[in-house]
C-alpha cells in the first residue's frame, strides 16, 4: 500500500490535517527510512556534489496538489540524504563529529510534532522546567555555583555571542568605543563574528598570541591590560578556551581568572567543544578552573552526542542574564513570569524557541549518565592510542602535544616545508576521495597540518588505525614548486638605494617580485613613502595601528617588552601579524615596538591591501607565512 496525503482525510475543512491512521502510517514509513539510513554501513563519511549536479536533482517549482509520500520519501532517499557529511561514521574524525543518539533524534521528533513553544513558563511550564532541570546537571557537572542560569539555544556561536552582550550590558551598558575584548589565537572565529554583530570594531577584539604551547599566557593578558589601561580605553571580557577547536588545547584557567579578578573583567570560557570531558576524571582535571567562569560555553550537540542543533550557556550570576535581555512590550503582558517562573525568552536573543532540552533529557535518561561517561573516557582512550601510533610511526609526527581529542599531525617527506605542507594537503584529499575516512587540517605555528577529533560513540581503535595507515601509506601527487623566494636579492640602484619610485623598482622589493603588472600598480597607488628618524618609534607594542611596513633605506630594530630581538634593514618588513586578517577584519595588536636605529625610509602599505594579496597572489602568503610562522615563535612582529 502507497503512504499518501489523501485530499480530504478529515471529512472537514482542514487542508492541512491528516487523520490517525494517515499520521500513523506516514510515521512507520519514514522511521523504517530513517532506520535504513543510519544504519547503511556502506555510506562514507562524506558525499560531495557540485551544484549543478544538485540542481539537476532537486530545482523546480512546487507541486500544485499532493505527491504520494512514498515517492517524496525516495526522493529524500536518492536525491539529498545522500549529499552530506555524516558525522556518526565511525571514520569521521574531521573538524568536530557530530554523532547523535537514536533517543535524542526522537527528542527531536517529539519536539517538532508537538509543535513546543519554550519561551515563556506560561505556555510551555513543562518544557521549562525540563530545560531547568537540564541547565541544573551541567551546572553541577561543571562546577558553577548555585544560583547559576543559563540557556539552550543554536550553538557554540550564540551562546559567545550572546556571553559577549551579557558582560557588555553588565559592565558597561551601552556600546562605546573604548571597550575591549581580549581573546586568543586559538579562539573560536565565533567571538569574533559575535563581535562585529554586536557592534564592536577589529580593534576593540584584541587577538592575542598563544605561547607555544598554543595556550593564551597569563602574563601576556596582563601587559595587553595594562597597555590599554595606559591609552585610556576599558578592558571588560576575556575569553579562554576550555577545548579550543583548532588544537583542543585547554587554557591556564586558574590563572587567567586571577587576572580576570585582579583587572574586574568578565571571565568566559569557550568549552563547546571539550566542556563536557568534565564527565571524566582525566576531562575534569583538564579543564580545572573551568568553575571559575563568570560565563561557560557548552555544546551538548558535540561531546554529549545531541542531534543539531543543541548549545548552551550558563552564566554565574542568573539575573545579569535576565537583566541584559528581558523587554516586555504590551502585547506580552500576559506572558509575564511571577513569583519563580522563567521564561526563557528573556534570556537571550530568541522570542520564538523550541525545546531542545526534550532530546537532552530524554537521551541522558535512556541510556543512563555513565554511559556517556564511559564513550567519554573511550574517546581519550583513543586518543592516547593514536598518539602512540604516531610517535611510532616512520613518516608520521605530531605537530603539537595532543590535548583532550584533538592530535595534530604530519607526515614527513623529503622535500622543503611548503612543498611538504602541499603534500599533507593532497593526503587529506586523498583520503576524502577514498571514501574509507576524513580529516580535516588546520595551521600550527603557520604549518599545515592534518587534524584528528576523536569523538564518534561508534569509533573503535580499528578506525583510527585504518586512517593512521591510509595516511601513513597513500601514495600523494608531487604539487608543483613553488617559486623561490629570495629575501636579499640583489636590488642595485633602484627605490631601496634611494632612487625615484616606480613600478620597476617596487617589484625589485623581495616581497612584491611575485606580482603582476595590475597588482603592482594597486600597491604603488596605495602605499605611502615615510621617513623616520634614528630613535624614533615607528609602531608601539600593544598599539592598535596595522599598516604593513617594508624598509627601503637604513635600519629599524625589533625590541620586545624594551628588549632588543632583531634588527632588520632594506628589503625586509615589519608588521603582518597585526595586518593579517584573523576574521571579519579582526587580528593581532602590535606583538612588539619597531625603532628607527639610523635614519629610515619606509613603504607604509595599508592593511587590507596586504590582505587581499595574500589572498590572491602565492608569493607574497608564502613569504608573510614564512616571516609569520618565524616571528609567532620568536613572540614578535
Amino acid at each position: 500500500m502507497k503512504a499518501e496525503v489523501p485530499e480530504d482525510v478529515t471529512g472537514g475543512d482542514d487542508r492541512l490535517a491528516l487523520d490517525r491512521d494517515a499520521m500513523r502510517e506516514l510515521g512507520y514509513r519514514t522511521v523504517d527510512m530513517l532506520v535504513e539510513h543510519v544504519l547503511d554501513a556502506s555510506a562514507p563519511p562524506l558525499r560531495r556534489a557540485t551544484p549543478a549536479e544538485m540542481r539537476a536533482r532537486l530545482s523546480g517549482p512546487p507541486p500544485s496538489g499532493p505527491v504520494p509520500f512514498d515517492e517524496l520519501l525516495r526522493r529524500l532517499t536518492d536525491d539529498v540524504l545522500p549529499f552530506m557529511s555524516r558525522g556518526d561514521h565511525p571514520r569521521f574524525f574531521a573538524f568536530v563529529p557530530f554523532a547523535g543518539t537514536w533517543p535524542a533524534a526522537l527528542g527531536d521528533f517529539i519536539a517538532g510534532a508537538c509543535n513546543v513553544y519554550a519561551g515563556s513558563w506560561m505556555e510551555s511550564a513543562g518544557p521549562t522546567q525540563l530545560e531547568l532541570e537540564v541547565l541544573e546537571w551541567f551546572r553541577e557537572w561543571v562546577g558553577l555555583p548555585e544560583g547559576t542560569g543559563g540557556t539552550l539555544l543554536g550553538g557554540g556561536s550564540a551562546a559567545n555571542m550572546t556571553a559577549l552582550a551579557c558582560a557588555r550590558e553588565t559592565l558597561a551598558g551601552a556600546m562605546n568605543d573604548r571597550l575591549v575584548a581580549y581573546v586568543s589565537d586559538q579562539a573560536h572565529s565565533s567571538l569574533a563574528r559575535g563581535g562585529r554583530i554586536l557592534g564592536f570594531r577589529p580593534d576593540q577584539i584584541r587577538v592575542l598570541p598563544s605561547g607555544s604551547d598554543n595556550r593564551l599566557e597569563p602574563d601576556v593578558l596582563r601587559r595587553a591590560i595594562e597597555a590599554d589601561l595606559r591609552a585610556g580605553l576599558t578592558p571588560f571580557f576575556v575569553s579562554a578556551s576550555g577545548g579550543a577547536t583548532n588544537t583542543g588545547v585547554v587554557d591556564p584557567l586558574p590563572e587567567l581568572a586571577e587576572v580576570c579578578r585582579a583587572y574586574q573583567l568578565w571571565f568566559h570560557v569557550d568549552a563547546a567543544y571539550g566542556g563536557f570531558a568534565v564527565l571524566t576524571d582525566r576531562g575534569r582535571s583538564a579543564l580545572a578552573g573551568i568553575e571559575l567562569a563568570d560565563s561557560l560555553t557548552l555544546d551538548p550537540h558535540k561531546w554529549l552526542y545531541q542531534p543539531y542543533e543543541c548549545g548552551c550557556l550558563l552564566v554565574r550570576d542568573a539575573a545579569l542574564l535576565r537583566r541584559a535581555f528581558e523587554m516586555t512590550p504590551d502585547y506580552l503582558l500576559d506572558a509575564r513570569p511571577v513569583d519563580a517562573e522563567v521564561n526563557f525568552a528573556d534570556l537571550g536573543i530568541q522570542l520564538t524557541r523550541t525545546s531542545r532540552a526534550l532530546k537532552v533529557w530524554l537521551s541522558v535518561c535512556a541510556f543512563g549518565l555513565d554511559a556517556f561517561r564511559a564513550t567519554i573516557d573511550g574517546c581519550l582512550d583513543l586518543t592516547e592510542q593514536a598518539r602512540r601510533r604516531i610517535d611510532e610511526s616512520p613518516s608520521l609526527e605530531l605537530a603539537a602535544p595532543p590535548s583532550l581529542s584533538v592530535l595534530c599531525f604530519r607526515r614527513r617527506f623529503d622535500c622543503d616545508e611548503d612543498e611538504e605542507d602541499r603534500r599533507n594537503a593532497g593526503l587529506v584529499a586523498a583520503l576524502d576521495r577514498s571514501g574509507l575516512g576524513l580529516v580535516s587540517s588546520t595551521r600550527v605555528e603557520r604549518r599545515y597540518v592534518l587534524r584528528m577529533c576523536i569523538l564518534g560513540h561508534a569509533t573503535g581503535w580499528d578506525d583510527v588505525e585504518q586512517v593512521l595507515s591510509f595516511l601513513e601509506q597513500a601514495e600523494v601527487e608531487p604539487a608543483a614548486a613553488a617559486e623561490p623566494y629570495e629575501r636579499h636579492p640583489d636590488v642595485g640602484r633602484s627605490w631601496l638605494a634611494g632612487t625615484d619610485s616606480g613600478i620597476a623598482d617596487l617589484s625589485r622589493l623581495p616581497i612584491f617580485q611575485s606580482l603582476g603588472p595590475d597588482e603592482l600598480a594597486r600597491v604603488a597607488n596605495a602605499a605611502e613613502v615615510e621617513t623616520a628618524e634614528a630613535g624614533e618609534t615607528i609602531v608601539a607594542q600593544w598599539d592598535r595601528s596595522k599598516d604593513f611596513y617594508v624598509v627601503l633605506a637604513g635600519a629599524v630594530q625589533i625590541l620586545l617588552e624594551g628588549r632588543h630581538v632583531r634588527g632588520l634593514g632594506p628589503g625586509e618588513f615589519f608588521g603582518e601579524l597585526a595586518a593579517l586578517d584573523w576574521g571579519g577584519g579582526f587580528g593581532y595588536p602590535r606583538l612588539a615596538t619597531v625603532v628607527a636605529s639610523s635614519s629610515a625610509r619606509l613603504l607604509r602599505v595599508p592593511a587590507e591591501l596586504l590582505n587581499e594579496l595574500v589572498r590572491t597572489n602565492g608569493g607574497v602568503e608564502q613569504a608573510i607565512q614564512h616571516a609569520a610562522r618565524e616571528r609567532l615563535r620568536a613572540g614578535t612582529s
